[in-house]
């Protein structure tokens, strides 16, 4: 078993390590906190298939038109044919993250210390493989898929999700989530948070999207240090949410990063991502999933992550599978 440093040591700088970081901390230092996930975490948390029914967590290429982002758009699909009997295809303007994603280490730098593992700006280009999405192509993410489903237990306490405002879920609300489902975090997980975000923004007329889009509104977890530490103890693999960006938007007015990530309004990308390593998923297809597991009664099912093998992607669609 190898002896991780707690987020409290990380807070101390090592020889080549900033304050705050887990650079030099993994071997393959490119994988960032996937490195949890193991072949033994694999291996138990294939026990978990027992009726081999699947569910894809990745919602449609286009269903986001439009969605909350400023410039991603959904992508033209072109059929053509060169003779009669045959058919080809490619995508046009295909924004990598413009639906169900993961976020690359490289999608954020610190405004502290730059990229993660110290990656030179200049080597943050297309074509070049440093901290590229291919990461987790080349060896996908697999483990124990773990869903919080915070929108069912704010329904049952009698206080569903505020959606419209854009309501800031604090780390106390979704460690009593968790209590309630009786989940126990391991090693590796991949941890995802139902708040029902993307089945409200989707069942939206266009026009009401296009207005709550003009908002900049987005439900999510609250900026708050609980959050990364918590994820970085508890060795999560990935955290995922079905939301547009994880956290928040707008950044909460007490957001302990409004000074170190003045480029990112005080966001936490740039903790979980280039200082801590830890990937995150957004917009992920978590409905169908969540009810299957509520009727079984469990929280917890196999779960593979495999992202596009595109070299140098700063982000990707998930391609998340998830079996009971």
């Amino acid at each position: 078993m190898i002896e991780y440093p707690t987020f409290a040591e990380l807070q101390t700088a090592g020889p080549s390590r900033p304050a705050g970081t887990s650079w030099g901390v993994f071997s393959t230092p490119g994988r960032g906190s996937a490195s949890f996930a193991t072949p033994s975490a694999a291996v138990s948390a294939a026990s978990l298939i027992v009726e081999g029914e699947s569910f894809g967590l990745d919602y449609a290429l286009d269903a986001f038109d439009p969605g909350m982002s400023v410039k991603r758009e959904k992508p033209r699909h072109v059929v053509y044919s060169g003779h009669p009997c045959h058919r080809d295809d490619y995508l046009d303007g295909f924004y990598l993250q413009g639906s169900t994603q993961v976020d690359a280490l490289r999608h954020r730098r610190s405004d502290e210390v730059g990229f993660y593992e110290g990656v030179d700006d200049e080597g943050i280009v297309a074509g070049s493989p440093a901290l590229g999405v291919q990461e987790w192509a080349e060896r996908p993410i697999v483990g124990r898929g773990v869903l919080v489903d915070l929108a069912r237990h704010a329904a049952v306490v009698g206080a569903p999700i505020d959606h419209v405002e854009g309501e800031a879920l604090s780390f106390d609300f979704v460690q009593e989530a968790m209590g309630a489902q009786g989940i126990v975090l391991r090693p590796g997980d991949i941890v995802m948070l139902r708040t029902g975000w993307a089945e409200w923004f989707l069942a939206l007329s266009e026009e009401e999207r296009r207005a709550h889009a003009r908002t900049r509104r987005a439900t999510g977890i609250g900026q708050q240090i609980e959050f990364p530490q918590w994820a970085w103890n508890s060795r999560l693999s990935l955290l995922a949410s079905d939301t547009f960006a994880v956290e928040r938007l707008p950044v909460v007015p007490a957001s302990p990063y409004l000074e170190t990530a003045p480029d990112d309004e005080g966001m936490m990308h740039q903790e979980f991502l280039a200082k801590l390593g830890i990937p995150l998923g957004e917009l992920w297809r978590l409905g169908p999933l969540a009810d299957a597991l509520a009727a079984r009664d469990r929280h917890c099912c196999f779960v593979t992550v495999k992202p596009l093998n595109l070299i140098g992607g700063t982000g990707s669609p998930a391609n998340a599978t998830a079996i009971l």
